[in-house]
């Protein structure tokens, strides 16, 4: 009797923080999991502490569509020609007085936060086709639901991401391909180590990766197409909720006095 192949997740950024949580949950529950990060080492030592049954672990730099095309071909011949979920993990952040930082790094932070995930949804499109029920999981942010002082950039970036999952979430229900994104606020990963700006001084830390890998497990499970965000956290429920009722004034002078 031939075995029933695994059902296969793609993570970016999946050596550390939210990709590496995501990845040890789906693995212990069942599925296979590609393994990509501009961190070979990282990638490669996760695969080990998986197994090799259960993995696959290659360098990707997210703004490279070459890349893309060769890590996701990658991924298939491991995994039976399924691509099951794409998981667009990988993002960078700075902090700071927009005029402050310099233009290479907005633009850098552009490239992998917005290209990246126009990279790889684009890429990923013939794979999810032939992969019955495939879905993308983008990794939004709480900033993406009024744009965040001293983020700028990466707020701009993640809204960007937003749309891009709206749009494609109806553009491709055609195609049975189920678009999403996760929305957190600050999580505890490397890039929020050394974070201290007055919102996140203000508001804490508080979720953890594993938060954020139990919502992206949700989301991949879940049927139909009418639900495409997920705001993770109680502050993240609490601002949505607050944006929606509140006049843009108010909402406006909230965001100054969290952020500001």
């Amino acid at each position: 009797m031939t075995e029933t192949p695994k059902p296969g997740i793609f993570i970016t950024g999946a050596a550390s923080g939210i990709g590496r949580a995501t990845a040890e949950l789906f693995a212990a529950r069942g599925w296979f999991v590609g393994l990509y990060d501009v961190n070979l080492e990282g990638v490669e030592a996760l695969q080990a502490t998986l197994g090799a049954d259960k993995a696959v672990a290659g360098r990707l730099d997210v703004s490279d569509s070459d890349a893309w095309h060769l890590a996701l071909k990658e991924f298939t011949q491991a995994c039976h020609g399924r691509l099951d979920v794409l998981v667009n993990n990988a993002g960078i952040l700075a902090t700071g007085n927009f005029q402050d930082i310099p233009l290479a790094t907005h633009h850098k932070i552009v490239d992998i936060n917005l290209n990246g995930v126009l990279n790889g949804c684009h890429e990923a499109f013939p794979f999810l086709k032939a992969t019955p029920g495939a879905r993308i999981i983008n990794i939004a942010s709480a900033s993406a639901i009024y744009g965040t002082p001293v983020f700028a950039s990466y707020s701009s970036t993640k809204f960007a991401v937003r749309g891009l999952t709206e749009a494609l979430n109806l553009e491709w229900q055609d195609h049975d391909i189920r678009v999403s994104d996760i929305m957190p606020i600050f999580v505890k990963t490397h890039m929020t180590a050394d974070m201290h700006t007055k919102s996140s001084d203000k508001m804490g830390i508080n979720l953890s990766p594993e938060d954020i890998a139990a919502t992206v497990w949700k989301a991949a499970n879940r049927k139909g197409f009418s639900k495409v965000h997920w705001p993770v956290g109680a502050q993240t429920h609490q601002l949505m909720f607050a944006m929606r009722l509140l006049p843009t004034g108010v909402a406006r002078a909230i965001l100054r006095k969290l952020s500001l």
